[in-house]
């Protein structure tokens, strides 16, 4: 399998190579030559196959010959180690949970694979200089990639994220693991952090002191996995002659991106919702036709406070930068932090559930879906733990959570970070 960059300027570069660099030197991101569906039988019998064979099948082609089928088929196991379950809330509305792994959120199967793919790699070649991750985080992402590289010889993290604009919980996850996890704390939003690691790729200056890579979605190691769970979601369905839509609160939108490769791989997935908050560049763009980044608005849901998403240029890839056709297939929604609030309420107090903020603006996007819909059941992605946003919750719901072991891991170990105002800062650090 090769991968090309989707700026049309740059070398086209194996699995190996897409994965290390993280972003091609035009500073695109990098997209599969083809994505060949799977069988129709396959994906008709997917209750015959455990999730780590369903997981294999499934990366497989996006990997080719670059990893034996038996290291491979480890790497997926070692990353599906947690469930992924499908809770019912009202008629024709399911939550898909995928906030049972280490970090309890759902980039740890982005950040396992990862992580195992770069230590094969590392392994194999026997390479004498350390790789450096470097990854920006609104909020979950730092903590799912700082699990999954903890302790691997031969790589580094550094973390980025913005000061003041994470969860207490997050931030832990960030900054209390030590070993070669580092975390710098930017005085800025988000996009501050992801510009500047877009920019310490493409730094001459930085060559010689580090070898670089990404783990955000960005990367195709990070991005590809999340198709997973859509199929085990589908798995998991007891009536499948409803059309099934799924609705992914989006900050980034890698996740949502993943699920439309499932699509494109046979997953028989009627459409896609993607609800967003007061940064509502997409759902704007599926209005007018306009695409035109914002400078980020922070909300309760800070996960998805992005105001350039990096993966929305692959969901155009896929539509073929047809707005139309990416009108058939997306319908967007943005919701205040009011309306957020009012939707956890209703959640808790109505169904006995407990949301988080992103889970309910996925909820709120899909009953507004559903209103106008026929013969269709959706599920909302709950993409992270409640605990993780505590001090934002419904009113009275936060007393009723118990703190999970994985939290109380890290809750009370101290937050160890390193404060950077602007790039200067941060090449300062990589160079020293």
């Amino acid at each position: 399998m090769k991968y090309f960059s989707l700026n049309g300027n740059a070398p086209e570069v194996s699995f190996r190579d897409a994965v290390v660099n993280g972003i091609a030197p035009d500073r695109g991101l990098y997209f599969p030559e083809s994505i060949t569906p799977l069988s129709k039988e396959f994906i008709d019998n997917l209750d015959n196959y455990s999730n780590s064979e369903i997981g294999y099948e499934i990366i497989k082609q996006f990997v080719g010959d670059e990893i034996p089928e038996q290291d491979l088929k480890q790497i997926v196991e070692e990353t599906l180690c947690f469930d992924f379950p499908i809770v019912p809330i009202e008629e024709n509305i399911g939550s898909l949970e995928l906030f049972h792994g280490p970090t309890m959120a759902f980039k740890d199967v982005g950040g396992r694979f990862m992580a195992r793919c770069l230590g094969y790699f590392n392994k194999k070649e026997k390479n004498d200089k350390d790789i450096t991750v470097l990854v920006a985080t609104s909020g979950d992402t730092g903590g799912a990639v700082a699990s999954g590289f903890l302790g691997v010889q031969g790589v580094n993290v550094v973390i980025l994220y913005p000061s003041g604009k994470v969860s207490n919980v997050q931030e832990k996850q960030l900054t209390a693991l030590g070993q070669n996890i580092t975390a710098l704390e930017v005085d800025g939003a988000f996009d501050d952090c992801q510009d500047m690691v877009k920019t310490a790729f493409l730094d001459e200056s930085l060559k010689e002191h580090r070898t670089l890579t990404s783990a955000n979605s960005i990367n195709v190691a990070r991005w590809l996995p999340q198709a997973f769970y859509f199929f085990f979601a589908y798995k998991q369905l007891k009536d499948k002659s409803k059309d099934i839509v799924f609705s992914v609160p989006s900050g980034n939108f890698g996740n949502i991106c993943a699920g439309m490769i499932a699509q494109k791989l046979g997953l028989p997935i009627k459409e896609f919702i993607t609800g967003t908050n007061v940064n509502r560049v997409v759902p704007a763009y599926l209005e007018t036709g306009i695409y035109e980044p914002k400078k980020t608005i922070p909300t309760i849901s800070n996960a998805m406070d992005v105001g350039a998403p990096s993966n929305f240029i692959r969901i155009e890839k896929l539509h073929d930068f047809d707005v139309e056709k990416l009108r058939k297939n997306l319908k967007g929604y943005s919701y205040t932090d009011d309306e957020a609030t009012a939707a956890m309420g209703h959640l808790y107090k109505k169904f006995n559930y407990v949301a988080e903020p992103h889970g309910a603006i996925g909820y709120l996007a899909l009953k507004n879906y559903l209103k106008t819909a026929t013969n269709t059941q959706g599920l909302f992605l709950e993409t992270a733990h409640p605990v993780k946003f505590m001090d934002v919750l419904y009113p009275g719901v936060a007393e009723t959570i118990e703190l999970p072991e994985q939290i109380k891991a890290v809750i009370d170990k101290p937050k160890v970070s390193i404060k950077i105002s602007d790039y200067k800062g941060l090449t300062d650090f990589l160079k020293s």
